[in-house]
């Protein structure tokens, strides 16, 4: 077993990132990206109990009533405070609640997402290409430049234009366009949904250039 240099501390921010083996996509259409913003949604909370299949098979009044009260309880693991899917690869910005709370969140996500993907795709074996990576954010800058880098990953990558075009990241949640309430970043930023457009878009053409970004890209990642 492969250990970390590093534990994750609690109270600590961290660039988390996955990605799959050999580049295979493993999200296919919309289908597959929602049912991996479901599950991070409710593998956040230390007290969701189930199994993600079978909550699916609880009546829907239930699911409701405990999805609700977990929300009540605020009793999480990770706070998400950015995330980005793309097809081969996920991109999210957590801070760690409790101890060993991002490692047991993303071993459920990631599991419980290989077990939905295999099963539709009659496949065997693992999806993701070893553990995910982490990094420490240092500071309030890095974690500004940081949730610019993963929200432009779709224009950079050609998949869209514009990155509030891409469904599949916290982009409309930062600006207000969205009615998932799946990321938490009251207090971080010091911004206006206009402000926050407006600073992303004047990167959208050469992010990659940045030297700041560069330092937090995660192919340069020794962790």
């Amino acid at each position: 077993m492969q250990y970390r240099k590093e534990p994750l501390v609690s109270g600590s921010v961290y660039h988390v990132y996955s990605r799959s083996i050999a580049k295979y996509v493993i999200f296919n259409n919309a289908q597959d990206f929602n049912r991996l913003i479901n599950i991070l949604d409710l593998y956040r909370f230390n007290n969701f109990n189930f199994k993600y299949s079978r909550f699916l098979n609880l009546d829907k009044k239930l699911q409701a009533a405990i999805i609700n009260e977990m929300k009540k309880s605020g009793q999480v693991d990770v706070q998400i405070i950015a995330y980005c899917l793309m097809p081969t690869h996920i991109h999210l910005i957590l801070k760690q609640i409790t101890d060993k709370g991002i490692s047991n969140f993303m071993a459920k996500t990631l599991n419980c997402y290989t077990r939905y993907h295999n099963i539709k795709f009659k496949r065997t074996g693992p999806l993701w290409a070893g553990r995910f990576k982490s990094v420490l954010v240092k500071s309030d800058e890095q974690l500004l430049h940081l949730s610019r880098y993963i929200h432009l990953n779709p224009t950079s990558a050609g998949l869209v234009k514009k990155p509030q075009d891409w469904d599949f990241s916290s982009y409309q949640e930062y600006l207000g366009q969205s009615n998932l309430q799946l990321c938490s970043f009251d207090g971080l930023f010091d911004f206006t949904p206009k402000q926050y457009q407006e600073f992303v878009n004047d990167r959208k053409s050469y992010q990659k250039n940045l030297s700041i970004i560069r330092k937090i890209i995660i192919e340069d990642y020794a962790g």
